[in-house]
């Protein structure tokens, strides 16, 4: 502990979790009822992998295998499915395809389900999207394993209604303050250094801000046994270093291993949903292994508020999402344009809010810094707001005006998006809150 208050890093605290509970409204129709699955994704060795353009061939073995996680509830009335794949992302048109699918063969409208990616930088290569990486063009895209990969998506969801049955949910936070940094530190003259590995301590840098807390759902069956649990964290997962682990093995990183602690502990099926961790860096110093240390210590947290969490059997479900256009910026190259359209000035995608009792779960498209998510949070006036970033598309990174006029890469080289992209989607998700608040 004396060497993170040596960087302080956030608001630092010794223990950094803090537990509270949550309550839901009883307006729903029936009981609430749940069911999970989850599916292998793992591509076979040699696929090329996605997040780092310094890759300059196939993978060479599996560390751990990836998987697509689903969780389906109805309320009687309502049923919604939130998806968590081990995926560098997920892109919209994919998104859509399986909704599509989903609703013609489930019954589950396609504005309630939402489809996120982990964020695993060992993830196979799926898409080339606008942002893509310049050196990483010799990169292969196997299509016939995106095809099983879309089919074994929908199969995650259609296991998960088929074992639908009579649960209870609970709300729970914390705050997980150890494990993580904003790698966008700031110079005396404001701008940012780019600090992808923990800085040394020094007086002519200062940490941005973080979003150490840590949301959780747990779902339980009529005898009080896990069903599933959802982890709601701002990490990066980008604890397999390229210089201390294998750079071209296939891995679902730390959240796996999150997963794997409160699985082992509790049963069930544990479903990952990454918040706004745009600039969230895992720390890693000193760690002999940082992907399966991050995900225990995280996996260590869930599981200990996860235990004092409130179940209630009454819950309303509701949805809504909404199609949004985001500006581009001016002159970019084609090159960078590839899924846009060369003469495009805005990126169209959405964004998506999930209603559960008194719990919202907000969708966001692409890497959103932590300082939207924090925003949104801020001004929402929600107790058990959920707020989750590559959730059913990527469009690059999302920033605040601000992050423009200090540089660095994310505004910079990591995004094809303009100043008062951030705005627009904190704007937008505010609005959807408001909506399904009010019940419209």
């Amino acid at each position: 502990m004396i060497f993170m208050k040596k960087y302080a890093i956030g608001t630092m605290v010794l223990v950094g979790m803090i537990l509270t509970t949550g309550l839901f409204g009883s307006s729903a129709e029936g009981a609430l009822k749940g069911g999970t699955a989850k599916v292998d994704i793992t591509p076979p060795v040699g696929a090329w992998l996605s997040g780092y353009g310094s890759r300059d061939k196939p993978s060479e073995g599996i560390l751990d295998p990836l998987y697509a996680k689903a969780l389906v509830l109805d309320d009687g009335q309502s049923k919604i499915a939130i998806i968590s794949a081990d995926l560098l992302w997920v892109p919209l048109e994919m998104t859509n395809e399986i909704r599509r699918q989903v609703q013609d063969k489930i019954g589950i409208p396609q504005e309630n389900i939402m489809i996120c990616g982990t964020h695993t930088h060992f993830a196979p290569k799926i898409d080339r999207i606008a942002k893509d990486w310049p050196d990483a063009a010799v990169a292969e895209i196997d299509e016939s394993y995106v095809q099983v990969l879309k089919k074994k998506i929908f199969d995650s969801i259609m296991l998960a209604d088929k074992g639908i049955k009579e649960v209870k949910l609970g709300v729970g936070k914390g705050e997980m303050t150890e494990i993580v940094y904003n790698r966008r530190t700031k110079k005396p003259d404001g701008t940012v250094a780019m600090t992808f590995n923990l800085p040394a301590a020094s007086p002519d840098l200062t940490f941005g801000p973080i979003d150490p807390e840590l949301c959780l759902l747990r779902i339980d069956d009529s005898d009080g046994s896990l069903v599933a649990a959802v982890v709601n964290y701002a990490c990066h997962p980008v604890s397999g270093d390229p210089i201390r682990e294998k750079f071209y093995y296939i891995s679902a990183d730390y959240p796996a291993y999150t997963a794997q602690v409160v699985e082992q502990a509790e049963g069930g099926n544990c479903i990952f949903l990454l918040g706004t961790a745009g600039n969230i860096n895992p720390v890693r110093i000193n760690m002999k292994n940082p992907r399966i240390q991050t995900g225990k210590a995280l996996g260590g947290a869930a599981l200990r508020h996860l235990q004092f969490t409130q179940p209630c059997g009454d819950v309303k479900i509701s949805a809504l999402k909404q199609p949004v256009s985001l500006p581009l910026k001016k002159d970019l190259p084609p090159d960078r344009l590839l899924s846009i359209g060369k003469d495009s000035e805005t990126q169209d995608t959405e964004i998506q809010v999930l209603r559960i009792g008194d719990v919202y779960i907000v969708g966001l498209p692409g890497e959103v810094l932590v300082e939207i998510g924090l925003e949104i949070k801020s001004k929402a006036g929600i107790e058990n707001l959920f707020v989750v970033s590559l959730a059913n598309d990527a469009v690059g990174y999302v920033c605040p005006r601000a992050a423009y006029k200090e540089g660095g890469y994310e505004p910079g080289a990591g995004t094809n998006l303009a100043p008062g992209a951030g705005e627009i989607v904190t704007e937008r998700a505010l609005q959807l809150i408001e909506q399904l608040k009010q019940g419209t």
